[in-house]
């Protein structure tokens, strides 16, 4: 289970091949200057809610992984996240779609 962390002060545990295609999204975004709402459900353990950041240029972000191995990329789930990320309520976790062919992590493009 990874960590994203926001500013130091706001982290979630997030699975590791989540947290992946999440970093992907969220760079290809800084990279091009757009800035996006994040929002992530809290789990009950540390009082339930949803919490949402404003992702910036300036925005301080840590992709924290438990596990050592870059798991493959599927393209339909980062796709599946850039779509939400570029919607008014902005970029949130969504299942994983199948994919036929995953991208292997020394082949993927610049992302999103």
């Amino acid at each position: 289970m990874g960590k994203f962390i926001y500013d130091s002060s706001i982290k979630t545990e997030i699975e590791d091949r989540a947290l992946t295609h999440l970093q992907l999204v969220i760079t290809a975004k800084l990279r091009r200057g757009e800035p996006f709402p994040f929002s992530w459900r809290e789990d009950p353990s540390v009082g339930g809610g949803r919490t949402t950041v404003w992702v910036h240029a300036g925005s301080s972000l840590v992709f924290k992984y438990f596990g050592s191995r870059q798991p493959a990329v599927n393209r339909a789930w980062i796709e599946a996240l850039a779509f939400t990320a570029n919607t008014p309520s902005g970029l949130h976790l969504v299942p994983e779609p199948p994919e036929d062919q995953p991208i292997e992590p020394e082949t993927q493009g610049n992302g999103a």
